[in-house]
């Protein structure tokens, strides 16, 4: 019974976390730039620390499991379309979450 509640949490986190990329505008690179070679987790710190940002809503630098799991529940709504309590394929394509290609360094 656990394991089916983590893989849709950890699913919803990820879309989530490309959700708040694409919102704040971030982007990995500008089209007249030079891709720099990059540690690929660093590539993500921006995305993190903005969602990070939106869900400490104390604003104490810290997330509590209560901040975490209000901001969880509030994606899953805002995804789910026809309030049937789950997430189908259909509601993920039409959200706003946008699946960005990981950049990969130059020379490869």
């Amino acid at each position: 019974m656990f394991k089916a509640r983590v893989s849709p949490l950890v699913f919803l986190f990820a879309a989530t976390l490309f959700a708040v990329g694409s919102i704040a505008g971030v982007s990995f690179a500008q089209k007249d730039a030079v891709p720099k070679p990059q540690d690929k987790l660093a590539l993500g710190e921006d995305q993190v620390t903005q969602l990070l940002l939106l869900m400490d809503t104390n604003k104490d630098g810290r997330i509590t499991k209560q901040e975490w799991m209000k901001f969880m529940e509030a994606e899953f709504d805002r995804l789910d379309k026809q309030k049937s309590g789950v997430i189908n394929t259909k509601e993920i394509a039409q959200s706003r979450v946008r699946l960005s290609p990981v950049p990969t360094s130059v020379g490869k």
